[in-house]
């Protein structure tokens, strides 16, 4: 490899949500953190290079997308995930959670119900929640170590509720899936069908594991393509969150002018002048260090594979498809939310994120973050094995 992913960097004393506030979480000082999706790796060269260029102009003023960016932006989607949308389509916000937001407050009203699978991204119930919605369930089912769209089920929550929209997540946080082109379709013609407008988080789109592809649900059709908005975002690819820069696709020319008129209405206007230009260099180069960061978790899943294999073979690891982030089942030790959390916690001085939090079809999973380097990740498995040892 090119690059250096086994580099262990100190995050702490920077304001690093990972590391650096734990306390204020209610978590004990000195926690091994694996939880939020953010990497413990430097963004690639060609980022970094460029945000040094940009901070020895100075003057960091109101700064609107370029045509370059869009241009750029729109290319990556199309030369890596085979979608090509239309540039007047692209709305800049600071962050996916931010437009999930913004698309239910535009496109629902109090009271109406909202649909989303179970377990998820936990955004996603609280947007839903915190705006005075109804939040309607259709779980995936784990079936074979495998999770499944139930469609029945999902149909018959549509009508039995009047969904007006359907939050989606492909690739999946945190079962690990990324849908076929035959699911996908299937899912977005019953949305056609009932009039639901379907938001697609696709933020983990780069991290496809081989054997499988990431498919951009409007990429299905120009008529499903009519109903989608597509979140999609850096700051996964490239570890930019803190950037606060992601880039939302919505096709339909009424829907979008009704999304940014929610974002004018809600006070925000230019964003981040640097998270443009680091996202523009990401996307125009950094993909060599993006295919070696790819190969370095691919290695890192297999090493947490065999170690849970070997040393933990009451946890099941749901075979993940996409994404760095790992579903691990616990269940099989009968312990209750909170005693499994007492011990990963106090016993194993580890921070996952429990998976209750993901919904009551997440209790007795745990998530983990595997994109770190190898010696920390190791030294969390051994620690999570320790405490698990004679239970």
């Amino acid at each position: 490899m090119a690059y250096d992913f086994d580099e262990v960097i100190d995050r702490k004393g920077t304001s690093c949500l990972k590391y650096d506030f734990a306390v204020e979480r209610g978590y004990p000082e000195g926690v091994l953190p694996f939880w939020v999706a953010d990497m413990d790796f430097r963004t690639a060269p060609c980022v970094v290079e460029e945000l040094q260029r940009r901070v020895a102009h100075g003057i960091f003023g109101y700064t609107d997308p370029s045509p370059a960016y869009k241009a750029v932006v729109c290319r990556w989607m199309r030369e890596q995930h085979g979608w090509s949308p239309a540039e007047d389509s692209l709305t800049v916000t600071p962050g996916v959670v931010f437009a999930l937001g913004m698309a239910v407050q535009t496109f629902t009203a109090p009271g109406e119900a909202v649909l989303i699978q179970q377990p998820v991204y936990y955004p996603f119930s609280s947007i839903v929640l915190g705006n005075d919605r109804q939040l309607v369930n259709s779980p995936l089912v784990l079936k074979d170590g495998h999770y499944e769209i139930d469609f029945v089920d999902f149909e018959q929550k549509i009508t039995q509720h009047r969904v007006k929209l359907f939050l989606l997540c492909n690739p999946h946080n945190p079962a690990g899936r990324v849908y076929t082109r035959a699911e996908l379709t299937k899912l977005a013609l019953i949305c056609y069908q009932h009039g639901v407008t379907i938001v697609s988080d696709e933020i983990h789109n780069d991290f496809v594991r081989e054997g499988h592809e990431h498919i951009c649900l409007a990429s299905l059709s120009d008529e499903i393509a009519q109903h989608v908005i597509t979140c999609t975002a850096p700051s996964k690819t490239f570890n930019l969150a803190g950037l606060q820069i992601s880039n939302i696709f919505i096709e339909n020319e009424q829907l979008r002018a009704k999304f940014r008129a929610a974002i004018d209405h809600a006070g925000y206007s230019q964003p981040n002048a640097l998270g443009l230009f680091a996202a523009q260099a990401a996307y125009e180069k950094g993909l060599p260090w993006l295919n070696d960061l790819r190969a370095y978790l691919e290695q890192n899943y297999q090493r947490t594979k065999a170690f849970l294999a070997r040393e933990m073979p009451k946890v099941t690891l749901i075979e993940p498809e996409g994404t760095y982030l790992l579903w691990l089942d616990f269940r099989a030790y009968g312990l209750t939310a909170k005693e499994l959390d007492d011990i990963i916690v106090h016993e194993a001085g580890l921070w996952l994120d429990s998976g209750h939090i993901f919904g009551k079809d997440g209790e007795g999973f745990e998530r983990l973050n595997i994109a770190c380097p190898w010696a920390t990740l190791e030294t969390g498995l051994k620690r999570l094995a320790a405490a698990f040892q004679d239970k």
